[in-house]
Parts: C-alpha cells; structure tokens; sequence
C-alpha cells in the first residue's frame, strides 16, 4: 500500500530565484514531473498571470494560488515550484508543514539580472528595482519560516544549484 502523493520537494523563493529553471533540472535529475503552480494557475483562469491581476485583481489571484498550492501538495509527486508571493498565505505556509521545502535564496543584484525588472510580472510594473526589494524584504523571513533547508544561488549556474539540491535530497 503505498502512501499519500506528496512532492519530493517543494521550491520556494524570490522572483529571479531560479524557481523554474532550478525546479525543472532538478526533476529532469531526479527523473519525476516538475509542476509549477503560476502555470496551474493559468490554466485554471484560462489566461496570464499579469492578465488576472489586471481584470481581477491581486486578491482573486492570491485565492487562485491557495487553492493551485493545495492541490498540488496532493496530487504532486516530484519537484514543485510555487510564486514568489505563495509564502505570504498563512493558510499556505500552514500546509507547508512537513514537506521538504528548499528556499532558493538570492540577492537583488542577481534577482534583477534574472527577472529583468518586470517583463510579464504584474507585481514589478511600476519601480520595479525598489519593488522587487521590498518584496523579498517582506518575503524573506517567511521563506525561512517554511524551508527545511536554503540554497544560495547568487553567482551559481542551474546545475550547481540542482547538484546540491539532490545531494540534501538524499535520504
């Protein structure tokens, strides 16, 4: 009998992070799926993320996410990324407790290299440098609040990053 579906990691962390390229080669290593909830959130609304801010705002987006971060803690069996901002929920740093979460951390000289102020990133349209280091101010002790372990990723290729993500995966 095998146990409840549960990713084998759990990717968090800021914008520019490496979320998605870290998370892909990761599951590419590990030979599992690699989810990622922005895209899941998609397909629910059937449009872009900076679509959904803009005709329904940040809060309907952020009730998107909840549900998008519940379903694929259940459903999810390899690495799953989540949006820079899913921390903010205390509902989903709740539903974090227990699985393996890996903060990707970065700096803002890095991050901004990475993102390239604001293409298609509704949160970091206007003033993007100064926004983009209020939220991983704000975001960065809740990002610490539910890792099990922190990478640093500033200065690193992809494949180091996912090098020393397997290694902590190891049981």
């Amino acid at each position: 009998m095998t146990g409840p579906t549960r990713p084998v990691c759990v990717l968090v962390g800021a914008p520019g992070s490496g979320k998605t390229t870290v998370g892909q080669g990761l599951a590419a290593a590990l030979g599992v799926e690699f989810r990622d909830t922005d895209t899941d959130i998609e397909r629910m609304a059937g449009k872009p993320i900076p679509e959904i801010f803009v005709d329904e705002g940040e809060a309907h987006f952020r009730t998107l996410e909840r549900a998008a971060l519940a379903a694929a803690l259940a459903s999810c069996s390899g690495v799953l990324a989540l949006g820079g901002g899913a921390v903010l929920a205390e509902e989903n740093r709740a539903a974090l407790v227990g699985h393996r979460v890996v903060h990707l951390s970065v700096e803002l000289p890095d991050a901004v290299k990475r993102v390239g102020l604001g293409a298609g990133r509704p949160l970091l349209a206007i003033n993007p440098r100064a926004t983009l280091k209020h939220l991983m101010d704000q975001r960065r002790p809740l990002y610490a609040e539910v890792a099990t372990a922190t990478v640093v990723t500033d200065g690193r290729t992809p494949e180091e990053i996912v090098t020393e993500i397997a290694a902590l995966l190891k049981p």
